[in-house]
């Protein structure tokens, strides 16, 4: 990845919509040599998909929980099976596995705490875990889906 391929996808993050053209003038490139360069970007991974982000709150989506998990099993069987259920789960926006004090971490976003309590059910029904703490985010006060390529720029 070079310069070039930085700005673009720094563009794509900004607006997944813009036209070739408006791309391809933006980083100083005729049309065909940047719609190459973003088929490579796709074809390569780096581009892993283009989405609509949508308004949690305007669609219903009012209440996202933090939920760290503590678990006694931890081999690989039971890994793979747990991570087969939280998976499967549509109310888990992310899923990590940490190092530290907990185990897991996920984001999970519900409409409201009956909905969370809901899925707080399903989830411990469905695998045994250790220890489940729950976080309640009273304001989002910075939600981005783009990664800083700024300093890459200057490479």
């Amino acid at each position: 990845m070079d310069a070039t391929d930085t700005k673009i996808l720094m563009l794509l993050q900004e607006n997944a919509n813009i036209s070739i053209a408006e791309l391809a003038q933006s980083v100083n490139l005729s049309q065909t040599p940047c719609w190459k360069r973003v088929q490579r970007l796709e074809a390569t991974g780096v581009i892993q998909k283009r989405v609509a982000l949508l308004d949690p709150e305007k669609i219903g989506f009012g209440l996202t929980v933090f939920v760290s998990i503590q678990i006694s099993d931890h081999s690989g069987e039971w890994l793979q099976r747990f991570a087969d259920v939280v998976s499967a789960i549509p109310e888990v926006m992310e899923f990590y596995r940490m190092a530290g004090d907990v185990d897991y971490m996920l984001r999970v976003v519900v409409p409201d705490m009956a909905a969370y309590d809901s899925f707080y059910k399903r989830l411990i029904d469905a695998i045994p875990l250790k220890n489940v703490t729950s976080r309640f985010a009273m304001q989002r006060v910075k939600s981005t889906t783009a990664y800083n390529l700024a300093p890459a720029v200057g490479r």
